[in-house]
């Protein structure tokens, strides 16, 4: 497949619950953004608590597009159903994933609901995956808190699937000795996989993993990336997604939220190499027409980019 187009799949950071829903933006470059459907949600969860977040979409070898997010519903049940602490989300919410297919980008199934954890799991979080030439297969992978530490610090576990209707019982990926981590994101790159985290806390923010194989053990830090997240001096980062650029550059995406309402959002870095770790701001070469929170970018063709495009262009609003 020849890349000339990308779709990112997000959610909008708002008091409503119209903003926990899916929705579309598209470039033809990774540099200039445009909504899709006029800014109005592309999928509307009608289960669970009917909100979702934390988006991740994959093109799997069947031909088919799946869509999966957190099922949380922040306007629908923080002051209520949690209390007003994210404690208790942790503890108490988010037990599923919501899962979408398609097989053209356009025409999604109706809604399903993943309950992959037992009664172990605190909540299930910020789904992910990543193809493994291993095993020829997919894993899906998510942060969770864990009766195994008592519910304390979070750890990314995984589930392996090759038709995204039959997943393995839930493993521990990885845990950060010192603090949780949540919203991973796997890439690979000449032979090796590269994993962007989001560390709780020493450091606090965004940290970058390299190991030789999906679910190995050997990772390590690449302390380049390190260095270049302290000249940020904020901790207030999150939810990474990275893609590679028409020019053979990558492209990482991390979610600011260190202020409320607009100035929230995506905030985009270049690197020429996974390998490298060095990522440099680049907010000037890029245009968001708003703020799009936690998602995940897929590489399309220009074919598919036009027939989102026409498809939602204009389509009339249900709420």
């Amino acid at each position: 497949m020849q890349t000339q187009a990308y779709l990112f799949v997000h959610f909008k950071e708002k008091k409503t619950p119209d903003g926990e829903q899916v929705y579309f933006a598209l470039s033809v470059d990774g540099f200039r953004w445009e909504q899709a459907n006029d800014g109005k949600p592309i999928l509307e969860s009608r289960l669970g608590e009917q909100g979702v977040r934390d988006h991740t979409i994959v093109r799997a070898k069947n031909g088919k597009f799946y869509i999966l997010s957190t099922d949380l519903s922040l306007a629908n049940c923080f002051h209520t159903k949690y209390r007003g602490d994210w404690n208790n989300i942790a503890t108490e919410g988010s037990k599923h994933l919501a899962l979408w297919e398609s097989s053209d980008l356009v025409n999604w199934s109706d809604q399903r609901l993943l309950k992959l954890g037992d009664d172990s799991f605190g909540c299930l979080w910020a789904p992910d995956v990543i193809y493994d030439p291993l095993l020829d297969d997919y894993v899906l992978h998510w942060s969770s808190s864990h009766a195994s530490n008592g519910y304390g610090p979070k750890a990314i576990y995984y589930s392996r699937t090759r038709d995204f209707e039959h997943f393995s019982q839930p493993q521990l990926l990885c845990r950060k000795d010192d603090s949780g981590i949540i919203d991973s994101a796997v890439y690979e790159e000449n032979g090796y996989f590269y994993r962007f985290l989001k560390s709780e806390a020493n450091p606090a923010g965004i940290i970058l993993e390299r190991g030789s194989t999906v679910t190995g053990n050997d990772y390590i830090r690449v302390e380049a990336f390190d260095e270049e997240m302290a000249k940020l001096q904020s901790s207030a980062y999150e939810a990474p997604t990275a893609f590679r650029l028409g020019n053979g550059k990558w492209c990482l995406m991390i979610d600011f939220f260190g202020v409320p309402g607009e100035g929230q959002g995506y905030v985009p870095f270049v690197s020429d190499t996974l390998e490298s770790g060095r990522f440099v701001r680049s907010d000037e070469s890029f245009h968001f027409p708003y703020g799009f929170k936690h998602g995940t970018v897929l590489p399309i063709t220009m074919e598919e980019y036009d027939k989102i495009k026409g498809f939602y262009r204009n389509e009339p609003n249900e709420k």
